[in-house]
């Protein structure tokens, strides 16, 4: 029994290990902080698949995530502090990380573009849109505290993420554009909300965060953002047990990435 058992993991983790793409390995490397070995992995993909518009954007993520990871810009207290977070100094971001940043979005928008013109359903390519404008959006609100030109980006990214619900409900990861978008402007206070409203956003609190769930739960590549997202937001509504629950979810998947040993010392 124990051997037959013992074989049974062994083909499961064969398996398992089979599926791994090289996308699957950036997305798992770029989380813990190995950005070096995530661009190669992206790079690997793309030479698998030249015209998928994922591989670039996902090369966009990890110059993105670099970028805030150098500049310290994710640590809690710039997103449960407010005034902290508005009141930052001046940032000196990479230009050359930059024009990596924007060439590899501009590629990922092109593959798109030509995808959806094949098939305007098409789940990688708008998926890829999605992370397009979701990733320029943070960009400029997160790195050059842009927050007003950021806004269009996030209500488009909503938008083109309702789409690609409709014809795949099973990509959760897309249920982030929308817990993103409902979440963050429902912080804003009650006059700026009504007036987003009146422009077409979202602004929802109970709805973003059950998107982010959604994402947290069930999502592939999104996953772990969408779960840093919900420590935030516990943290912001004081629930400590939460936040410590999910940090520390986070540091054992990822033990190269000190952010989440860090904020899970805040809190003991």
């Amino acid at each position: 029994m124990g051997r037959v058992f013992l074989m049974c993991m062994s083909a499961m983790l064969v398996s398992a290990a089979s599926a791994d793409t090289p996308l699957d390995a950036g997305y798992r490397q770029m989380y813990d902080l190995q950005f070096d070995g995530a661009h190669r992995s992206f790079a690997e993909w793309g030479q698998m698949h030249p015209e998928d518009p994922m591989g670039p954007v996902s090369e966009a993520a990890a110059y993105l995530f670099a970028e805030l990871d150098r500049l310290r810009i994710l640590q809690s207290e710039f997103f449960v502090d407010d005034h902290r977070f508005l009141e930052r100094p001046k940032l000196s971001p990479n230009p050359d990380v930059k024009a990596r940043f924007d060439e590899a979005l501009g590629r990922a928008q092109v593959r798109a573009d030509r995808a959806l013109q094949a098939s305007s359903s098409d789940e990688n390519a708008l998926l890829a849109q999605v992370m397009v404008l979701g990733l320029r959006s943070d960009y400029a609100a997160l790195v050059e505290k842009r927050y007003l030109a950021s806004l269009s980006d996030v209500k488009e990214s909503r938008q083109v993420a309702g789409k690609l619900l409709a014809a795949h409900p099973d990509c959760y990861d897309a249920y982030l554009a929308i817990g993103v978008e409902n979440y963050l402007l429902s912080l804003k206070p009650a006059p700026i909300r009504w007036l987003l409203r009146i422009g077409g956003a979202e602004t929802d609190k109970e709805v973003g965060i059950a998107n982010l769930r959604l994402t947290a739960g069930k999502g592939h590549y999104l996953k772990p953002y969408a779960q840093l997202l919900l420590a935030v937001a516990a943290l912001r509504d004081n629930n400590r047990p939460q936040a410590k629950s999910t940090l520390a979810l986070l540091a054992s998947q990822y033990p190269h990435n000190g952010l989440y040993r860090e904020e899970l010392a805040k809190l003991q």
